[in-house]
């Protein structure tokens, strides 16, 4: 009988296994069969490299093996070529651990598993093995909580890692994000959701391309528990979900994203399916819409079908594609937007057309093409944004104090790891023993975070004279967010790069590793290797060789890349097919690897070999030819300035795009510059003398952005031809609005002054503070996004709000909050500030005197006088507060 039920449970346990072994990672066979052609057609256009050998384990389970297909099915090329299939198959096996070892793990339904929970990838940030690293530090954290309770304290986790702070466009990985402590929004909501996913919550990034109100975009996360999506700030952890500082400007939003790995079927509007993703338009969790159909026709109103239709929203100074759709056969689409204006552009064959649409007003719009680049005019468009409509979920004054508590004490942890990196004095010493500048040591230190370690290692490794010099030179070159990701391979063999060309071009053509946007990867080592020297020198004595190399050997297919990074050089080299931004790359990093100077220019995105002799532009379609050399032109602009405004700034007040012979913009990306050091694009510095630019034919865009975030923008058309100069005009709209009062305000109302090192004083009130006369009250919300780009605004304007003089007081809501902010994160702010603690209700008395919907939305900015007089009023997200607020005071 015992031997009976020995086999007995023997053979459970092998029926268990076995059914184990062929349990679906995709139980919908319909998806599963057509996932599996998708598979194939991918394999078939990938042909070369042996890019899909994990799928010949014959160890993999059948459910790994169909999940795996699923990755590979729909991954960005570079996830394929730049990662083992070993990588991929740890994260499988860490996502299904989660169904297992959490308590919710078996609630979370297929499809949401398969989109939101499995894929490492979130945006285009480089992949790393935060999974398993969130998972070992999060899972008994999280297990005792409801789901609801989890996405609080991963949250509240995030925070411990990392805050806000304003960075370059590429995406860092979660684990450097955490290595350096803090990043942009892109890069928290990144961190958060790669932490949710960890722990098997589904989780997904969301992306307003741009603002409708104000100068920017944004990207947070939603997170889904109990049948429900809630959103919530990434690293900036509220008491309840869906509540952040951006409530209120997110209902002013027209269009908010995200993309879903894979081939996703939700109830959600589907804005395009990509070989990689879908994406789904989201925008009705956040603000009431309306939908809009557009018809496309020709010049003689006949329907136009396959029409390229952008959504444009004026952002930065140009209109902005936010949303791109094609027509049907009845010349027709639609979108769902928020309720403001949009500028409509729509394309084919050469021929556009371009109308404004009113989301809510305009049901139906018509767009002829009947444009060719080439017809010149000049348009001015009245942008309206939508309306504020925040609707806020309660939270109790014991749970908002509470979490301000925790916030403290997760500030408390975050800047007790900061204090490991190097300090001043330790860098300077290093400097002073390796004989080298140590301001310039120091500051790069400083800003390579949590790499310290590696960036002092490559110094103490600088030798020679003259290998000092060429390595410091080197970590000058690169940007500030390589500091903090590059490694020590990369940094070494790129000083063993070959001299060929003159000094400047060699540093910043040859040595320098950072081609655009990419993950620095050691592509030289890499290129030593597969290339022959021998080969090598045909390049060296005909350039026109490797680029006909390049050109037949590199297939560009346009969508096998979207989503991702770009692909890495050995990738591309591995792969022979890339896109066409991943292809450029490579041409660069091969050209650089044999020490001809090479680059991808920043402005046009062309990419151009660098001679004694001048610039050559590459083209892949064509044989290298001098001739490019000739066909400039030059840009003259004319501007009469306007009362507030002298010299206007690039992406702030005007930028200019080339219109393609395919009838659509392509932005020119000039240096955006420092706004703290005043530097950047200017109309002077780029349009009074001239500018020389390729012929062609180009689109100007100004705008001035009014305190409502209205727009009163001026579109020119212009042609410019080869050795000619063009002249246009520069036109700043101005309001015809006079300064007016707008409401009241106490300037009798009392505070309590910050005086001595973080102490508050006695109270005083603001005529005290500040006299007779005009003066700023300002309420920030301490590490903040909106408050943050506030004052960094606000430092941008430092002389002219020093030489108007006024006071302006800046208040925080309590004495904790006063004590988390750290006045040296933001360098240049004029001397006039006085910080203080709102101790008798300002702010309130504020949002009720202006009528302010929400008087937790922070931060709030006035201009009054001591006649209790309100000319100026600015609540929660602005970009361009510096400037409005000069506005404000040179119209006074």
């Amino acid at each position: 009988m015992r031997r009976a039920t020995h086999l007995f449970g023997i053979c459970w346990l092998l029926c268990l296994l076995t059914s184990c072994g062929k349990s679906h990672f995709i139980t919908d066979e319909s998806y599963r069969s057509r996932m599996e052609q998708d598979l194939q057609q991918k394999q078939t256009m990938l042909s070369q490299g042996e890019l899909f050998t994990i799928l010949d384990d014959e160890s993999l389970t059948t459910y790994e093996r169909e999940a795996l297909e699923f990755l590979y099915a729909y991954m960005p090329l570079a996830d394929i070529t730049d990662y083992p299939g070993q990588f991929h198959l740890m994260n499988i096996r860490a996502s299904r651990r989660t169904t297992e070892e959490m308590p919710w793990g078996k609630t979370i339904p297929e499809d949401l598993f398969r989109h939101f929970v499995l894929p490492a990838r979130v945006n285009n940030e480089h992949l790393d093995s935060a999974r398993v690293v969130f998972y070992d530090e999060l899972k008994d954290r999280v297990k005792s909580l409801s789901l609801y309770d989890a996405i609080l304290e991963v949250n509240h986790w995030c925070h411990e890692k990392a805050v806000y702070m304003p960075s370059d466009a590429r995406t860092s990985s979660p684990l450097a994000t955490v290595r350096t402590a803090y990043g942009r929004c892109g890069e928290e909501s990144t961190l958060l959701v790669a932490a949710l996913r960890s722990v098997g919550i589904p989780a997904r990034q969301v992306y307003t391309p741009r603002w409708a109100h104000t100068d920017d975009n944004h990207a947070w996360v939603e997170a889904w528990a109990d049948g429900k999506w809630y959103f919530l700030g990434a690293c900036e952890p509220e008491p309840v979900l869906n509540l952040g500082w951006f409530n209120a400007p997110a209902s002013r939003g027209m269009l908010m994203h995200t993309k879903v790995f894979g081939r996703y079927e939700g109830k959600e509007e589907v804005m395009s399916v990509t070989p990689n993703y879908t994406e789904i338009n989201v925008i009705e969790n956040y603000a009431p819409i309306a939908q809009a159909k557009v018809k496309v026709t020709d010049g003689q109103g006949n329907p136009v079908s396959g029409a390229q239709v952008e959504f444009k929203l004026y952002n930065y100074a140009e209109f902005y594609t936010v949303a791109t759709k094609q027509t049907d056969a009845e010349g027709t689409c639609a979108l769902t937007a928020g309720k403001g204006d949009m500028l409509v552009w729509a394309s084919k064959d050469g021929k556009f057309g371009f109308s404004k649409l009113s989301f809510g007003k305009d049901n139906e719009l018509t767009v002829m093409l009947d444009k060719t680049p080439g017809d010149n005019c000049v348009i001015d468009f009245d942008i309206v944004p939508p309306a504020e409509s925040a609707n806020l979920p309660a939270v109790t004054a014991e749970q908002r104090a509470e979490n301000n508590c925790r916030l403290a004490y997760e500030d408390s942890i975050r800047n007790a790891y900061v204090a490991t990196f190097m300090s001043e004095d330790s860098a300077r010493r290093l400097a002073k023993q390796y004989k080298l500048d140590a301001d310039v040591v120091a500051k790069i230190l400083a800003a390579s975070r949590g790499n310290y370690k590696v960036i002092a290692d490559f110094i103490t490794r600088l030798r020679s004279e003259d290998s000092r010099k060429g390595g410091i030179d080197l970590l000058q070159q690169i940007s500030a967010k390589d500091l903090r990701d590059v490694s020590l391979e990369v940094l070494i063999e790129n000083m063993l790069s070959h001299v060929r060309t003159s000094a400047v071009n060699f540093r910043k053509y040859v040595r320098n590793p950072r081609i655009s946007n990419e993950m620095l990867t050691p592509y030289k080592t890499f290129f030593d290797k597969v290339i022959s020297q021998e080969t090598e020198q045909i390049y060296l004595e005909e350039p026109a060789k490797l680029i006909a190399w390049v050109a037949e050997n590199i297939r560009v297919e346009k969508d096998c890349n979207l989503g991702g990074p770009a692909i890495s050089p050995a990738g591309v080299w591995k792969a022979r097919v890339a896109d066409a931004h991943s292809r450029d790359i490579f041409f660069v990093a091969m050209a650089r690897s044999m020490g001809m100077p090479a680059r991808i220019d920043e402005v046009t995105g062309k990419v151009q070999l660098i001679e004694d002799t001048g610039l050559i532009d590459v083209n892949f379609e064509k044989a290298l030819s001098d001739e490019s050399r000739l066909q400039r032109g030059k840009l003259v602009a004319g501007y009469k300035p306007v009362k507030s405004l002298d010299n206007p700034k690039y992406y702030s007040h005007f930028t200019i795009s080339k219109v393609t012979p395919q009838g659509r913009l392509q932005l020119l990306a000039y240096d955006e510059g420092d706004a703290d050091m005043g530097s950047g694009t200017t109309w002077s510095n780029l349009l009074k003398e001239g500018t020389a630019l390729d012929a062609g034919n180009y689109v100007l865009v100004t705008g001035t952005r009014l305190a409502s975030g209205a727009v009163l923008s001026n579109v020119t058309f212009f042609s410019v031809e080869p050795q000619k100069t063009t002249k246009i005009d520069l036109v700043m709209r101005e309001s015809k609005d006079e300064v007016q009062v707008i409401g009241n305000f106490n300037s009798e109302s009392l505070f309590t002054p910050i005086v001595d090192k973080g102490n508050p004083s006695s109270k005083q009130s603001l005529l005290q503070a500040c006299g007779r006369g005009y003066f700023v009250v300002g309420i920030l919300g301490v590490n903040q996004e909106p408050t943050n780009h506030a004052l960094r605004d606000i430092a941008a304007y430092k002389v002219d709000l020093e030489k108007w003089g006024r006071k302006m007081v800046f208040l925080f809501p309590d004495e904790a909050q006063a004590g988390r902010f750290t006045k040296e994160s933001f360098p240049g702010t004029p001397s006039t500030i006085m910080y203080g603690i709102d101790t008798d209700g300002i702010a309130k008395q504020i949002a009720e005197a202006m009528k302010l919907r929400n008087k937790n939305s922070l931060p709030i900015f006035i201009i009054a006088d001591t006649f209790n007089r309100v000319v100026f009023v600015s609540q929660g997200y602005t970009i361009g507060l510096g400037e409005q607020l000069m506005k404000t005071v040179k119209g006074l």
